[in-house]
């Protein structure tokens, strides 16, 4: 089994440079394809903004990344103590409506879902835990 890397810091936007060198350094140095690391940071940036965001109703809180590459699969979890919330949970929005239409809220998880290949929500041990997976 490949060895995890982890990164827990406070749950701010100014965290978003810490989160992001994560996934490029541990993507980099596993040969990562330009496409494939671009997609995979837009989709943790997404994650980690609603995050920093939403899930503490108070502004306090924490984040963790964990990441790992094994067998040509890149696996980041995103973990928070926030409030209980599974973003799969909500349906994927027309696309084909106008913005007006559509409404606020769950375009960015679509886009998420998009970008990776398996996304899998879990709450456990007084966490959201966040998986993606995506092949390079």
């Amino acid at each position: 089994m490949a060895e995890e890397s982890v990164l827990r810091i406070p749950a701010r936007l100014e965290g978003m440079d810490l989160i992001l060198s994560f996934v490029s350094f541990l993507l980099d140095s596993h040969g990562c394809s330009p496409q494939a690391r671009t997609q995979l940071r837009m989709a943790v940036e997404e994650l980690y903004v609603n995050v920093t965001l939403y899930a503490y109703p108070s502004g306090d809180g924490w984040a963790e990344i964990r990441g790992c590459v094994e067998d040509g699969i890149a696996t980041f979890k995103l973990i928070d103590g926030g409030t209980p919330f599974n973003p799969l949970e909500k349906d994927d929005p027309d696309i084909m409506l106008s913005g007006e239409e559509r409404g606020i809220g769950g375009l960015g998880i679509f886009m998420v879902k998009t970008m990776v290949d398996e996304v899998e929500y879990e709450y456990r041990d007084g966490c959201n835990q966040l998986t993606l997976r995506k092949q390079l």
